[in-house]
């Protein structure tokens, strides 16, 4: 059981005076403390088709959500099959999506988009990115996690994807390119940043600890390009070490480059190949190191935001020592500069316990909406099982939350 919901809180005057009385102001010009995030709710939105009996997108981890035009989008990622008989002869099988819903009510209610017969559409995938620029919507990379009759047992032998997809209401795309000139990858970092989209890292082959036949190659190269056809490399080796993974958001100017990993499995009584280090740039090619390591504990999977001039990271894979047992992080940090660091009382999705940790799961700040909804940072999705020994997609969440102070809207 979920832990009920945070009782309303009051908005502090300074805030409510910037956002509602003089009008719309910077981000930069509030002053906002972690005290004052402490005030904010996390709040279910949406419960899944199941649960809310309405139609709506299945539960799936490495999806990608965006904003575009006051609507909300959903789009791919992976759903773990059950193991076993009949027909089942590898744990890391999973159903690939490719699908495209969309919500015009702040993610209370999802439409699935139909696909034109005659469009072409990028193939079912996880782990890949979108984000937007120009009032459209980009796909790129990612991967598909086969497995099955066309690998050997107990491996996995993913296709990766370097093409790159554009839509302008997720209903028709268009393939700009069907190989960009970054090798293909999946857990790449992706943004949109001074007009141009960036792709930073990832990785090429599937990682042993889900049944990898091939040695796993990871990056630590920069490409940028203005229309998401024309690439160009901003530098093939940032001092950072090559991640798949990693969080990125924008903040003053910088781009900033948070955590990740480079293995997923962790030796025995060794240190997990995970990252809290933080490194910030102004143009993608050069990087400052803001902090080797956060207060955070290094980790995977995890989403961090700029939400009112203040990066909030949360979630994340934690590995387990029992394989059965989850140890995922829910704690939730907040910084104005990267370096320094005070942690929540609030723990994300309301959790209570590690078990209801998420990781790989897609996040994004909504502005402002309807009904005065105040800044909120959006989740969709997830994963919470303890590993990929015993793969559950009863524990691949189909939910929608949200972070903001309490609102009375819906």
């Amino acid at each position: 059981m979920r832990r009920t919901i945070r009782g309303l809180a009051v908005w502090p005057i300074a805030l409510f005076a910037a956002l509602f009385v003089v009008g719309p102001v910077s981000a930069s010009s509030l002053s906002i403390t972690a005290k004052d995030f402490n005030d904010f709710a996390w709040t279910e939105v949406y419960d899944g088709p199941v649960q809310a009996g309405t139609p709506g997108w299945s539960g799936r981890a490495g999806l990608q959500a965006v904003e575009l035009r006051n609507r909300l989008y959903v789009m791919g990622g992976r759903t773990p099959d059950p193991f076993g008989p009949p027909g089942r002869d590898n744990p890391f099988n999973s159903t690939l999506w490719n699908d495209v819903w969309e919500s015009s009510d702040l993610g209370t209610s999802w439409t699935k988009l139909a696909k034109p017969p005659t469009s072409p559409m990028w193939s079912e995938r996880a782990y890949f990115q979108a984000v937007t620029k120009a009032g459209a919507m980009f796909v790129l990379g990612g991967q598909n996690l086969r497995g099955g009759a066309v690998c050997l047992p107990f491996f996995s032998c993913s296709d990766f994807y370097n093409d790159v997809w554009r839509s302008t209401d997720g209903v028709t795309w268009v393939q700009l390119t069907a190989d960009a000139p970054w090798k293909e990858r999946a857990g790449l970092s992706a943004i949109e940043f001074k007009g141009w989209i960036y792709v930073l890292g990832g990785s090429y082959g599937d990682d042993v600890s889900i049944g990898g036949g091939v040695t796993r190659e990871l990056f630590n190269d920069v490409w940028r390009s203005r229309d998401g056809k024309t690439w160009e490399r901003v530098t093939s080796h940032a001092p950072w070490s090559p991640r798949a993974g990693a969080a990125v958001v924008e903040k003053n100017g910088y781009i900033y480059l948070l955590g990740g990993e480079n293995g997923f499995s962790c030796p025995p009584g060794g240190t997990c190949a995970y990252f809290n280090d933080v490194w910030r740039s102004r143009n993608g090619a050069d990087w400052e190191l803001v902090t080797e390591h956060a207060d955070w504990s290094a980790r995977p999977g995890h989403q961090c935001q700029a939400l009112l001039d203040t990066i909030v990271c949360f979630g994340g894979f934690g590995f387990p020592s029992n394989p059965f047992v989850a140890a995922h992080p829910v704690d939730m940090w907040v910084s104005r500069d990267g370096k320094h660091w005070e942690e929540l009382q609030t723990e994300p999705w309301n959790a209570t316990s590690p078990a209801e940790g998420k990781y790989d799961f897609d996040s994004l700040v909504v502005r402002g909406g309807p009904g005065g909804l105040p800044p909120s940072i959006y989740t969709f999705g997830g994963d919470r099982e303890a590993s990929f020994i015993a793969p559950s997609p009863a524990l691949v969440d189909d939910e929608v939350w949200r972070f903001s102070q309490p609102w009375q809207g819906k």
